[in-house]
């Protein structure tokens, strides 16, 4: 039992019921200490959907409502939804079903106007979009940035954050600059899969000690995550549910209380508009 209480929030992770272990990880993450979740919807063609148009995404963001539903009652806190396009899934549209780049980018749009109505009249906090982390034409490049700049848009007018999935680096100073120019502020624009140094927007740090030895030292704004993917046929993918509170339990036993007040606390208030405190036991 750590001595120093504190809310636990797993800031991106994923939870498929049908196919991975579903709830069991969240109980995992809660036997652990964790408290808080935040649940990003898989790849809409993890699911089985192929979309034609932004309704269809509506299939993937009403089953990833209901197992935050369901996480929200293994947890002494709550889980919350994030919810939006992934952005491979270009790639998918233009390399296997014959989508050109602008094409692609209208439907992605779209699933990200649909998932904007769960931020503005339901549970999401932030819609995931981003751009992607490996090589592609320069059209297919445009083409997502386009997407990215519509979900900042988004966001903007529903009042909710961004997650974004991008390519590896420690600058999206441009980026801060379109949400700016969309009306979002850029700490409310995070970085999922960060390590501990970004400039721009606020950095989700993956619960690896050197990254998060790096984020304190740098004192900003941060997050903690394990971007669990959930997926039986990777069970060694990325990081398991307790890594986020067995991280939180190493940072208080170095002393660390102040930083795990702002990644638990303080970043999540300032970012997503959520309160891990008043939270607690519901």
């Amino acid at each position: 039992m750590r001595e120093f209480e504190t809310p636990v929030l797993d800031d991106h992770l994923h939870l498929d019921p049908r196919h991975g272990r579903g709830i069991e990880a969240v109980k995992d993450f809660a036997r652990s200490g964790g408290t808080h979740l935040l649940v990003v919807n898989k790849p809409s063609w993890l699911l089985g959907v192929e979309p034609e148009t932004g309704e269809d995404f509506r299939a993937v963001y009403e089953e990833t409502e209901s197992v935050v539903e369901d996480a929200s009652t293994a947890l002494r806190g709550r889980a919350w939804p994030v919810l939006g396009v992934h952005p491979a899934l270009i790639s998918k549209l233009v390399d296997d079903r014959g989508f050109d780049p602008e094409g692609a980018a209208d439907l992605m749009k779209a699933g990200l106007e649909t998932a904007a109505t769960y931020a503005a009249d339901g549970p999401a906090v932030a819609l995931k979009s981003g751009r992607p982390h490996y090589e592609v034409s320069d059209a297919v490049w445009e083409a997502s940035n386009d997407v990215l700049r519509r979900a900042l848009e988004l966001a903007a007018e529903t009042g909710v954050a961004v997650q974004l999935h991008t390519e590896q680096t420690t600058d999206l100073t441009e980026v801060a600059e379109w949400a700016e120019d969309a009306g979002l502020t850029p700490e409310r624009v995070v970085k999922h899969y960060a390590s501990g140094e970004l400039e721009g927007v606020t950095k989700s740090v993956m619960a690896e000690k050197g990254y998060l030895e790096t984020a304190i030292e740098a004192d900003e704004p941060f997050l903690m995550e394990t971007d669990f993917v959930d997926d039986p046929d990777r069970p060694g993918a990325v990081m398991g549910p307790k890594t986020v509170p067995r991280r939180v339990d190493w940072l208080l036993e170095a002393g660390h209380e102040e930083a795990v007040h702002t990644a638990h606390v303080e970043t999540p208030e300032t970012v997503y508009g959520i309160d891990t405190v008043d939270t607690l036991d519901e």
